[in-house]
């Protein structure tokens, strides 16, 4: 018998980008989030000064412009370390379709 249980992990991603793109976030695979668009083009990318990392096998997560309170905010950048080995980060994107732009969130691959 299969179970229809969604794994803890995956629950707690939905919801950690839900919050933190105050419900601009896509459609994720299985999640059910709904994709909310923005019919603003999003500002150029901010070059960061990127600190030392914390230790070894930490991996530099890029900043990003996030859409709340009906503007854009910078999200900074931060140190963070795979999940497991060879991981690899796939970054966050802003996406143009017919209906305005939408956040794609980044996530490990």
């Amino acid at each position: 018998m299969r179970s229809n249980r969604i794994p803890l992990r995956q629950l707690m991603l939905a919801g950690a980008f839900a919050a933190m793109l105050s419900g601009c976030a896509p459609a994720l695979s299985g999640v059910g989030l709904e994709i909310s668009y923005v019919h603003v083009a999003p500002p150029p990318r901010r070059v960061e000064r990127i600190p030392p990392p914390p230790g070894r096998g930490f991996f530099w997560i890029e900043g990003y412009w996030g859409w709340r309170a009906s503007r854009y905010i910078w999200v900074p950048g931060y140190w963070d370390r795979p999940p497991r080995p060879k991981a690899r980060w796939v970054k966050g994107r802003w996406k143009k379709d017919r209906r305005g732009w939408y956040w794609i969130p980044g996530h490990w691959r």
